[in-house]
């Protein structure tokens, strides 16, 4: 079995500028390529992105398609290859079942990449993403980048947070 880190993408790798249109809009954080570097050696890396936006008639699914092509070539000229990237298009009143915390695109990278889910982790600035990986019996890291401190009361107070992606690279290696 693979262990795996599921990556947000706004407000986690690249900074949450709000619904990006278009790939030039996307600013990686500085220290997102160090960090995932060092996770692809024990980990398969994902990317799974609420995109609200497309049910909302604000972006197209071709722009959200365009920003994550852009933002996984870039990570792949830089030697980090993303597994798999999962969007959710829907709004919340959709009550899909894809849109975190529900634990959809990670029950379907453990049937279709045999992950080993309860040895992975959720890594992002929302606390859908802290409670995604609780939801499937992993690990949640929450950052204080992108929306991490406007939410941060909204966690449990042992909720493990951490100040960015390099910070949760180095917890995920010490343990």
């Amino acid at each position: 079995m693979n262990n795996a880190v599921f990556l947000d993408r706004d407000g986690t790798i690249i900074e949450d500028r709000g619904h990006l249109s278009s790939p030039e809009d996307a600013v990686f954080y500085k220290n997102t390529f160090e960090a995932l570097r060092r996770l692809q050696e024990r980990f398969k890396l994902f990317i799974i992105t609420n995109q609200s936006g497309i049910g909302k008639g604000l972006i197209s699914r071709n722009d959200v398609e365009a920003v994550n092509g852009y933002v996984n070539r870039v990570l792949l000229e830089s030697g980090i290859k993303i597994t798999e990237t999962y969007v959710c298009p829907h709004k919340n009143e959709d009550f899909c079942s894809c849109k975190k915390p529900k634990p959809y695109f990670l029950r379907k990278s453990e049937a279709d990449y045999d992950i080993n889910l309860m040895k992975s982790y959720s890594v992002g600035d929302h606390p859908s993403d802290y409670y995604l990986a609780e939801n499937a019996g992993g690990k949640g890291i929450y950052l204080l980048t992108g929306h991490g401190l406007k939410h941060r009361k909204e966690l449990p107070e042992n909720a493990l947070t951490v100040k960015d992606i390099g910070e949760a690279a180095d917890i995920i290696f010490s343990q």
